[in-house]
C-alpha cells in the first residue's frame, strides 16, 4: 500500500519550519491595511525587540594578603628609637638579620633617616671641661695613657662599636642606665657616653672638640658624637617599601633645637662708683667687652640690677665710696647692648633715692620690653611670678628680698622689692608645677664674706628646692658661694658680682650660670667663671684661674672632685 504523504505536503511543512526559525528575515504577518493589500505568503520585516545576550558571569577572586616583609632592627638601636618603631603588616620583625628584607644600619651619610645625638658627661664636681675626639677614641681603644674610664649602656656600646670598633674592656664598662650616675659619682676619673635625652642636672656635660650638645646652634656635621641610622632595603626599589617606612612618622632625632631654651643667670649689677667712673671715661660699653659673647648667647639673659636710674644722680667719682646708690639713666644703654631680657628687682638699694626714681626705672624697663620680677609698683606686682614661654618650655621666675631693709619692701600701696614669704612662695611653686611650669627662685639674702652663706640662707634656699624649684640662686653675694643639689634641683648659694667695682681677691671672682631646658624638662647648668678687671670689666678666667676656683668651690660644697687625686 502506498503512503499518502506527497511532495506538496512536505513543502508546506518545510516552509512553516523555516518561517518559525528565521526571526531576522521576517515572518508571515497580517497586514494592518487588510487582506486586500497582502498577498498570501508575502514576507513583512520583523519589528521584534533586538537580541540581548545573557550576561557573562563575573568571578570575584578571593583576597590574598601581601607577602610579609621581614625587618631587622638591631638590639643596640637606641631604646627611644626602637620603642617608637611600631611595624604594621606586611612589615614584621625578622628573627635574624640574614632573613630580613629591610634593616636599620648605621652609616655616615649626608641625609640620614635618623640622627641620634650623644653627650660625654662626668659627675658635676669635675674640673675638666672638654676633650678632643682623638683623645676620647684613644681612651675607647685603650691606647691612651689617661686614667679615664668610660661608662656606657648596652645600646651605646653597640652604637659606638659600629662607629669606632671594639673597645678596650679595661677602659669601657657596661652598666645599666639606672645606676650609671651614682656609679660615676662614686668613682674617680669616670666619664660616661649617654644619649642626649638622658642628660640630667647632676651630670656635667663636657665639650668634645669644643662643641656641646647644650649649645644653641650645634653643628652636627662637626660634632663627633652623632650616630646616623638609615633604612636599607633588599627588595626591588620599585615596590617603594623602604619609602613607606621613611614616611611612617617615627622620630628622626633625639635632639630638636626647637625644644631647647637656655637662660643665663648672673650676679649683682651696680653701675655706680668706680664702675660708673670707668663708663664715663672709657665708654658705656667698657664693662662688657670680654664677656659679651656669653651674654648674647643665651635665649634669655638675666641680671640683678640693684640700683635705680635717677635723672638727678650725682656724677660718678672715685672718691664716692659710700653705699647710697643711683645710676645715670644713660647707663641703661649697657643693658640694651647686652640684650637683657629679664631684670631681677630684689636688690636692697632700689629705693636709695626714693620711690619716684624706682618707679621711673620700672617705666624705662617697660619701654624697652625688659621683663621684671621680684619687685614692682606694689606688693601684688612684686610677688607675681614672671612666666616665659619659649620653644615649648614654660619657665617662671620668682624672687624675694630677705635681707631688707624693711623700707625697700613693697606694700599694697607703695613700690619696692618683694619681701620673702616662704610659705606663699612654696604654694606658688606647687601651683606652677601643677600647670607644667618650671620655677626658678632667686634670693636677695643676708650677705656673708665667705665661700658659703649663713646657715639660714642655706636652709631657706634648700627649702625652696624641696618645694620643687628646679633652680635656686643667690643674687645677694658679692663674695661668690658654693652649690648643692636637692634631688635633681640645683642650688647655687651665690653667684658673686657681675658689674660692680669690688677688686678684693675673692670678690673679683664671678660665676655666670647658663641653665638649659629641653622639652619641658630641666637638663642642668653650665657654670662659667670670670675675673673682674679694672673695677668694671669682667673677663673669662684663664684655665689655671678656673681650675683653682672650681677646686675651691667643689671642696667647700662637700664634694669629692671626680678628676683629682
Amino acid at each position: 500500500m502506498k503512503s499518502s504523504f506527497n511532495l506538496k505536503t512536505a513543502s508546506a511543512i518545510i516552509f512553516v519550519i523555516l518561517a518559525g526559525c528565521t526571526p531576522l528575515a521576517g515572518r508571515l504577518q497580517k497586514d494592518p491595511a487588510g487582506p486586500s493589500s497582502l498577498a498570501v505568503g508575502e514576507l513583512v520585516p520583523a519589528t521584534a525587540t533586538p537580541f540581548k545576550p545573557l550576561p557573562t558571569a563575573t568571578v570575584t577572586p578571593t583576597p590574598t594578603e601581601p607577602p610579609e616583609i621581614p625587618v631587622w632592627i638591631p638590639e643596640w638601636i637606641p631604646e627611644q628609637l626602637s620603642s617608637a618603631i611600631d611595624l604594621k603588616y606586611p612589615y614584621i620583625d625578622a628573627e635574624n638579620e640574614s632573613d630580613s628584607m629591610i634593616r636599620i644600619s648605621l652609616h655616615e651619610v649626608d641625609n640620614p633617616d635618623f640622627t641620634w645625638v650623644y653627650a660625654l658627661v662626668a659627675p658635676f664636681p669635675t674640673i675638666r671641661d672638654d676633650i678632643s675626639s682623638e683623645e676620647l677614641r684613644r681612651v675607647w681603644s685603650g691606647t691612651s695613657d689617661s686614667s679615664y674610664q668610660i661608662l656606657v649602656d648596652e645600646s651605646t656600646l653597640g652604637v659606638f662599636k659600629a662607629k669606632w670598633g671594639d673597645p678596650e674592656l679595661d677602659k669601657v664598662r657596661v652598666v645599666i642606665p639606672e645606676t650609671m650616675l651614682d656609679t660615676a659619682w662614686a668613682e674617680k676619673y669616670t666619664l660616661a657616653l649617654i644619649p642626649f635625652e638622658e642628660i640630667s642636672p647632676r651630670w656635667k656635660v663636657l665639650r668634645v672638640d669644643g662643641l656641646s650638645p647644650l649649645d644653641g646652634s650645634l653643628d652636627l656635621v662637626q660634632y663627633p658624637l652623632v650616630a646616623r641610622f638609615n633604612w636599607e632595603g633588599r627588595i626591588p626599589i620599585g615596590q617603594g617599601k623602604v619609602g613607606q617606612l621613611r614616611d611612617a612618622g617615627y622620630p628622626t632625632t633625639n635632639r630638636d633645637e626647637g625644644k631647647l631654651t637656655r637662660i643665663l643667670l648672673t650676679g649683682t649689677t651696680a653701675l655706680v662708683r668706680l664702675t660708673a667712673e670707668r663708663m664715663e671715661t672709657k665708654g658705656i660699653d667698657y664693662p662688657i667687652g670680654d664677656i659679651l659673647p656669653w651674654l648674647l648667647d643665651a635665649d634669655f639673659t638675666h641680671i640683678s640690677n640693684e640700683i635705680s636710674f635717677y635723672d638727678q644722680c650725682p656724677p660718678a667719682s672715685p672718691e664716692r665710696l659710700g653705699t647710697r646708690f643711683c645710676s645715670n639713666p644713660d647707663y641703661i644703654e649697657l643693658l640694651d647692648l647686652i640684650e637683657v631680657d629679664v631684670v631681677e628687682l630684689t636688690g636692697n638699694h632700689l629705693i636709695d633715692y626714693g620711690r619716684k626714681s624706682f618707679s621711673s626705672t620700672l617705666e624705662m624697663y617697660e619701654e624697652r620690653g625688659i621683663q621684671t620680677y621680684g619687685g614692682g609698683a606694689n606688693l601684688s606686682e612684686a610677688i607675681e611670678p614672671l612666666i616665659i614661654e619659649h620653644h615649648g618650655n614654660r619657665i617662671a621666675f620668682l624672687g624675694c628680698n630677705r635681707a631688707g631693709p624693711e623700707s625697700v619692701w613693697a606694700t599694697d600701696d607703695r613700690a619696692g622689692a618683694a619681701p620673702c614669704d616662704l610659705d606663699r612662695m612654696a604654694s606658688d611653686i606647687q601651683n606652677l608645677l601643677d600647670e607644667g611650669i618650671l620655677p626658678i627662685v632667686t634670693f636677695q639674702h643676708y650677705e656673708l664674706e665667705d665661700f658659703l652663706p649663713i646657715t639660714l640662707a642655706r636652709q631657706e634656699m634648700q627649702q625652696m628646692a624641696e618645694a620643687g624649684a628646679v633652680v635656686v640662686s643667690g643674687s645677694q653675694a658679692h663674695f661668690p658661694h658654693g652649690f648643692t643639689f636637692v634631688g635633681d634641683n640645683f642650688v647655687h648659694y651665690g653667684l658673686g658680682n657681675l658689674f660692680f667695682d669690688q677688686m678684693w681677691p675673692n670678690h673679683r671672682r664671678e660665676f655666670l650660670d647658663r641653665h638649659v631646658f629641653y622639652d619641658g624638662r630641666y637638663l642642668g647648668v653650665e657654670v662659667m667663671t670670670a675675673m673682674l678687671e679694672d673695677y668694671a670689666r669682667p673677663r673669662p678666667m684663664t684655665l689655671d684661674e678656673r681650675t683653682k676656683m672650681l677646686t675651691t668651690y667643689f671642696e667647700v660644697s662637700g664634694w669629692q672632685i671626680s678628676d683629682k687625686d
